[in-house]
């Protein structure tokens, strides 16, 4: 039978208890901490992504980085793209703006067919004003309709979990111009 010296057990113990109490706050926290309970969010709204300007538009979306020794595009492998786009009520870029879409997407498939993104929705509307929303995933840019995850949040999100579906409800693929149409399904304190 093996010997342990007293600041050995001493440490275990230590240990055991820190682990458990880990344990007792990581429950507390997914059962709301005991007063706060799991809220279910559901909204709709447009992002606009503009790559090439037009007379109502001014460049939302930039190619940062890309393939070596090739034309940059967004439906190149290996391009990357930083974007400040606007998010908006309705598809009409002049209604109502919910807030801003901040990120970067890179395009990681050899086909060019999916961009990796990493977007933070920071709201300015009055109902969420200074929370955001925080996606990560891939958009297969091809499919009528996918789905992203979503990471977490902070604001009235905070401790966001959920997903997301994409729709293009507007795209032109020579200018690189699109306005997508997001669905958020969002689980939070």
């Amino acid at each position: 039978m093996a010997s342990f010296s007293v600041s050995t057990v001493a440490f275990l113990v230590l240990l055991a208890a820190a682990a458990a109490a880990m344990s007792s706050s990581q429950a507390a926290a997914a059962s709301g901490g005991g007063h706060h309970k799991l809220k279910k969010t559901e909204m709709t709204f447009y992002m606009h992504d503009w790559e090439t300007p037009t007379k109502e538009e001014n460049v939302t979306n930039v190619i940062i980085a890309g393939k070596p020794k090739t034309e940059w595009d967004v439906l190149t492998f290996g391009s990357l793209n930083a974007f400040d786009d606007a998010l908006t009520a309705a598809i009409d870029r002049g209604s109502a703006e919910l807030g801003r879409a901040h990120g970067v997407y890179v395009n990681t498939a050899l086909d060019g067919s999916d961009l990796h993104m990493m977007v933070s929705f920071l709201f300015t509307n009055r109902a969420y004003n200074g929370s955001t929303i925080e996606i990560r995933g891939a958009n297969r840019l091809l499919q009528a309709s996918r789905e992203v995850s979503i990471v977490s949040g902070t604001g009235r999100f905070r401790l966001a979990r959920g997903w997301a579906s994409i729709e293009s409800a507007s795209l032109d693929f020579p200018k690189s111009n699109a306005v997508l149409r997001w669905n958020l399904t969002v689980f939070h304190y």
